[in-house]
């Protein structure tokens, strides 16, 4: 119900987020100012012994902020092979088969083999994909981990990140579904409480 300083309780969040109010926010009520939401921060790691060895300077920095609606993840990628693509995904586990898979952003790593992403959505413990019917069936999935993967298939193979494989490995984890093996993940939390599951708004 409407309040008469121009703000609405809101049926889902605790706080109370202005409506209409146009005012500039330090005009506004003290209970009506949009306050920035708290922030989690984790690491992606190398997903495989022969990640660590072809790229030993291979991780990456994620930071999640929450909001009322959505949240902002900005991810961080360093010590790449310079100027290569890679494809994020929100996964349902870090390792194969993956699970339920959601594409996120591309991100580049430029001359210095760092790169970063910007992405808004919900990434956090209310993350989940559903199928009621269709091409395809499945119940509601939390997607709790992130996975980073090489945009080219051919770029791991030539770096030597595939030992004993006499072609490059393709995985269907890009936009034309024709992608390279994946390079980082956050295997580093249990398969079913990744670190989305420990971000709240």
């Amino acid at each position: 119900m409407p309040h008469a300083s121009g703000c609405a309780a809101h049926p889902r969040y605790s706080r109370l987020r202005c409506g209409a109010d146009r005012r500039p926010a330090a005009a506004l009520p003290r209970r009506c100012r949009r306050k920035k939401g708290p922030t989690v921060s984790f690491k992606l790691l190398p997903s495989s012994t022969a990640i660590s060895a072809c790229l030993p300077k291979a991780s990456g920095q994620v930071t999640i902020t929450t909001g009322a609606l959505n949240d902002v993840m900005k991810v961080t990628i360093q010590g790449m092979p310079h100027n290569t693509g890679f494809d994020l995904f929100v996964i349902q586990t870090p390792t194969p088969p993956f699970g339920v898979s959601w594409y996120q952003t591309d991100i580049h790593s430029g001359s210095t083999g760092t790169g970063t992403a910007t992405v808004r959505g919900v990434f956090d413990s209310e993350t989940f994909s559903v199928s009621p019917g269709g091409t395809t069936t499945f119940a509601p999935t939390h997607q709790y981990h992130l996975g980073l993967w090489f945009n080219n298939p051919k770029v791991p193979f030539s770096l030597g990140c595939e030992p004993g494989a006499t072609a490059p490995v393709v995985t269907p984890f890009n936009g034309n579904q024709h992608a390279g093996i994946q390079v980082l993940n956050t295997a580093q939390f249990p398969a079913t409480a990744g670190p989305l599951s420990q971000v709240h708004r």
